[in-house]
């Protein structure tokens, strides 16, 4: 089953087991996986406008890495308001992002620890001969297809810049 399938499954389960938070942050989730969908329609038309509409709507689909970016991308917008909760002092808020976090992960890959981050880092680093800070571009564009929505981009950011600074 794809991942979107998945989402839109689990959120009829929550909904009749009256799950709110559940309920709520997979309404959200579909409707930011439909956003993108649309987006990528009007995309399409632009480049290519001799599609019929079940073509589009076809072609408009999300594939599930698409879908983990979209995913990604949700989490990521919930840590930064905790950090704006935080400065607020708001711990309701702050504890409410939290547990939607941990209902968006349950739809990302395995994460990667640090060390298998470190040990892909080390193995792309040998690859493209980068031996100082100002190569870490050509490291990064190397290693993010690998571990895509297996890890933030901070932190592997953070790895890399410490392997290159050693």
């Amino acid at each position: 089953m794809i991942l979107k399938e998945q989402i839109q499954k689990d959120l009829t389960q929550a909904t009749k087991k009256k799950e709110a938070l559940s309920t709520s942050v997979l309404r959200m989730l579909s409707a930011a996986i439909l956003n993108k969908e649309k987006e990528k329609r009007y995309k399409i038309t632009k480049a290519e406008p001799e599609f019929t509409e079940k073509e589009l709507v076809k072609k408009s689909q999300l594939t599930d890495e698409e879908v983990i970016e979209v995913i990604s991308s949700e989490i990521k917008k919930r840590k930064e308001a905790i950090l704006e909760f935080e400065k607020g002092e708001r711990k309701d808020l702050v504890e409410k992002e939290k547990k939607e976090i941990e209902v968006l992960k349950k739809y990302l890959p395995e994460q990667l620890s640090e060390e298998e981050i470190k040990k892909l880092a080390e193995e792309v680093i040998k690859k493209v001969g980068a031996t100082e800070i100002k190569d870490m571009g050509k490291v990064m564009v190397e290693l993010t297809p690998q571990i895509k929505g297996k890890a933030e981009g901070a932190t592997v950011s953070k790895i890399v810049k410490e392997l290159l600074q050693a």
